[in-house]
């Protein structure tokens, strides 16, 4: 009698305290989770401009990855901290539709992302002019029959900084990222045409894909560009291919989901072949630091894309891929709520881009939602 009325007091303490065995280790997940953003989000609050920017030094892009992010994690337009970021932007709005600072040599990268941002905030139809018009600006920029290239060229369907004069596969991939968010599917004619140069940038020759690098380094992955003369940030292969790496094999994987390629299409299975043996959180596949956040970003959005909810790599290994990258993100996050890589390729010495991306991050991999 004396051990059952231990044990009934033992269970009745932690039903008064709140605490259930079952019930702790998934609240302890979110707990931990929500700490991660609302640290990150008081360090930006902390590191935003009087004028609402945040690095505004490096143009508006920065503060369109930090609002969105914010966005996406829960904030609405009218928290003070997103509706003064949302106003910073409306102010580099053009009659042609960009939204960038006018002459910017960055200006499909600027309005796919302000796009993005935009369309997030939208509420009431508040910025379905800006939208609209600022799709329409991409499109008239996209490297097609206006801009004198035909099917047969190596630039044909994608989108590029204008510094450079060739397009890339990381800025078409926030083209098409912006086209969706601006409500474009896979019927869409600039979708269409930005699938043509995503599938030039496999590894993996076909049908879609004729560029002679493929045959020299057949693996399934995705490099920077084919135009050009052809070009990867990881560098070339002894037989003169161009390297995969994971930032643009995930870019290369999500573009062609938004664009309708389905998941028995040979190209999505070699780019998920890649994935599987090249899995890894500490680097970025085939460029160590270089980008690193950029790559957890866009890694989480096309495995969300995908809809793989547990991956196993190339050993059978399983991977709760979302767990590991929060643990992964919490094991970074520093004193102040922010980010910050090492390696400052790619603007990444900047905290507020860095926790920008960590932030996008996170909104894929929230503790308790249905995949």
């Amino acid at each position: 009698m004396l051990r059952r009325s231990l044990i009934h007091g033992g269970l009745l303490v932690l039903m008064l305290t709140g605490i259930t065995l079952a019930a702790d280790k998934p609240a302890s997940t979110a707990d931990a989770y929500r700490k991660l953003v609302d640290r990150a989000i008081g360090f930006l609050r902390n590191a935003q401009g009087s004028d609402g920017s945040f690095a505004s030094r490096a143009g508006p892009g920065v503060t369109a990855v930090v609002a969105v992010a914010i966005l996406r994690n829960g904030r609405s337009p009218d928290d003070p901290l997103v509706a003064k970021a949302l106003k910073h932007l409306e102010g580099f709005v053009q009659p042609d539709g960009a939204v960038s600072p006018k002459n910017s040599e960055y200006r499909n990268y600027e309005t796919s992302l302000a796009l993005m941002c935009f369309a997030e905030a939208n509420r009431n139809g508040r910025y379905d002019k800006v939208v609209k018009k600022a799709e329409k600006f991409l499109k008239a920029n996209q490297w097609v029959e206006a801009q004198g290239k035909d099917k047969s060229d190596a630039a044909y369907g994608g989108a590029g900084y204008g510094k450079h004069q060739r397009p890339d596969l990381s800025n078409t991939q926030f083209l098409v990222d912006a086209l969706k968010a601006a409500g474009a599917g896979p019927n869409d004619e600039a979708m269409k045409k930005a699938l043509i140069f995503v599938s030039r940038c496999q590894n993996l020759e076909s049908a879609d894909n004729t560029m002679p690098f493929a045959a020299k380094n057949p693996d399934g992955g995705f490099y920077y560009t084919p135009a050009a003369g052809g070009t990867s940030q990881a560098g070339k292969t002894p037989e003169g291919g161009l390297r995969s790496y994971g930032s643009m094999t995930y870019a290369g994987l999500k573009s062609m989901i938004y664009a309708g390629v389905k998941s028995d299409d040979p190209r999505v299975k070699a780019a998920l072949r890649w994935i599987q043996k090249h899995y890894d959180l500490s680097t970025n596949p085939g460029m160590g630091s270089s980008g690193l956040y950029y790559y957890y970003h866009t890694a989480a959005k096309a495995l969300d894309a995908a809809g793989v909810k547990e991956l196993t790599d190339a050993d059978g290994n399983k991977h709760d891929w979302r767990r590991e990258l929060v643990a992964e993100l919490a094991k970074r996050q520093r004193r102040d709520g922010s980010w910050v890589n090492s390696d400052p390729h790619w603007m990444e010495g900047e905290p507020e881009l860095v926790t920008g991306y960590a932030l996008l991050t996170l909104s894929y991999c929230k503790p308790g939602e249905k995949k």
